[in-house]
C-alpha cells in the first residue's frame, strides 16, 4: 500500500530487463496521479531518442511529454511546483540523480524511477543499485523470454557492441531468462 500523505515524500523504484514493461507501469502511475489532480513533472535522459525526442515512449508506443534532461541535477528546478515526479531510463544518469531524488522526497515529493537494474552483461547499471537500495517501493518487473517463454530477468544484446551504453530496441535486445540468457564473450 503506498503512503497518500503528500506531506511525505518518497522513492518509488520500478526495475528489470528490457521488455519487461517499466515505462509503461511509469506512465500508468503519472496518469493515475494525474487522474487524481497531482501536477505531475517527468524527465527522460537525453541520450534515449529512440522513438521520440520530447516523450517517453513505452515500447508499444504509449507516450506522455517529457522534459530532455542532460545531467540529474537539471530536474530540480522544473519540480516546485510538481506533487509526483517521473523519472524514466535512470541507468542513464549520473550518480547524482540519487541525490536528486533524496533531495525530491525530502521536499515531500513522491518520485517514481525507471530504469534497467543490470546491463547485458548482468553488471548493475548506473546510479540504479543505489537508486534500489534508497527506494521506499520497489518493484523488479518481469519479460517474456524470447527463446523460450519462461519468465525473462536478463537483457541479451544480439550484436558484438561491447560498449555498455548502447540505446537500442528488438532489433539489438531481447529479453531472456537465467537458462536462454548467452553472457557475450569479452
Amino acid at each position: 500500500m503506498i503512503n497518500t500523505n503528500l506531506s511525505t515524500g518518497w522513492i518509488e523504484v520500478i526495475c528489470g530487463s528490457m521488455f519487461c514493461g517499466k515505462t509503461e507501469e511509469l506512465m500508468r502511475r503519472l496518469r493515475r496521479a494525474e487522474i487524481a489532480r497531482l501536477r505531475t513533472a517527468i524527465f527522460k535522459p537525453q541520450i534515449d531518442i529512440r522513438y521520440s525526442e520530447k516523450h517517453i515512449v513505452s515500447h508499444s508506443q504509449l507516450r506522455m511529454e517529457s522534459h530532455i534532461i542532460k545531467k540529474a541535477h537539471e530536474i530540480l528546478p522544473f519540480c516546485e511546483r510538481a506533487q509526483v515526479i517521473g523519472i524514466d531510463e535512470a541507468q542513464f544518469f549520473d550518480e547524482e540523480l540519487v541525490d536528486v531524488c533524496k533531495t525530491l522526497a525530502l521536499r515531500g515529493k513522491r518520485v517514481i524511477v525507471a530504469g534497467l537494474d543490470k546491463d547485458f552483461r548482468t553488471v548493475p547499471f548506473g546510479p540504479m543499485p543505489r537508486l534500489m537500495c534508497e527506494a521506499d517501493y520497489l518493484d523488479k518487473l518481469q519479460a517474456i523470454c524470447m527463446v523460450c517463454g519462461n519468465p525473462a530477468n536478463f537483457t541479451q544484446r544480439l550484436t558484438k557492441d561491447s560498449a555498455q551504453v548502447v540505446v537500442g530496441e528488438a532489433d539489438i535486445y531481447e529479453a531472456r531468462c537465467r537458462n536462454c540468457y548467452e553472457p557475450p564473450e569479452d
